[in-house]
Order: C-alpha cells, then structure tokens, then sequence
C-alpha cells in the first residue's frame, strides 16, 4: 500500500486525525494560561434558573387567562405546559431548602 493511499485512508475515514494535536505547555508556563475562559459563577446559574422558572410561571399564568376567556386550540398542550412549570417550581424548591441546609449546617460548624 502506498503512502498517498494511507494517507487518503486515514483523511477520509478520521477526519480529526488530520488536525494537529495540542502541544503539551512549556515549562514555566502558566497553567491557568491553557484553560478556557472562566465559566459563568454560581450565582449567574442561579439568576437563570429563577428566571427561566419565571418565564415558565409566567406562560402558564397566560395559558390559565386564555383557558379561562376560552381561547384554547389544544387544552392538552395547555396542561402539558402547566405541569412542567409546577414542576419545575417544585425543583427549584427543593434546591432552595437544600442549599438552605447547607448553608445552616457549614454555619453550625465550628472552626
């Protein structure tokens, strides 16, 4: 086999084979230097949680005005989308006591 056939093999059935790997870092180098940008913080995660479970409250609140005036094309939809939004209140419930304890229990601690 001759060296452009492995070659076309090898581009064609692994593509990722053909990209050049990463060089390892050099010494001395920074380690920090090398990791990708800095995640969004527990408190952002936090603040989308509680707004997308907003936003959820806030569609099935209009659902309930429509379903109530009797503008309903699909009442299946209707409840489908009012049991995700109490759900997903019930879940962020039980963060909030879960976090809740766990901030009483590292208080409770002593140093």
């Amino acid at each position: 086999m001759s060296t452009e056939a492995i070659t076309a093999l090898a581009s064609s059935a692994l593509p990722s084979l053909s990209a050049p790997l990463p060089l390892p870092p050099e010494p001395g180098m920074a380690v920090g230097a090398l990791q990708s940008p800095p995640s969004p913080g527990f408190s952002d995660l936090v603040t989308q949680g509680l707004q997308q479970v907003n936003q959820q409250l806030l569609g099935s609140q209009t659902d309930l005005q429509q379903l109530a005036v009797g503008n309903v094309q699909n009442l299946h939809q209707i409840m489908i989308r009012l049991e995700e939004s109490k759900l997903s209140f019930q879940l962020m419930m039980q963060v909030r006591n879960r976090l809740l304890e766990s901030y009483q229990d590292v208080m409770k601690m002593q140093l």
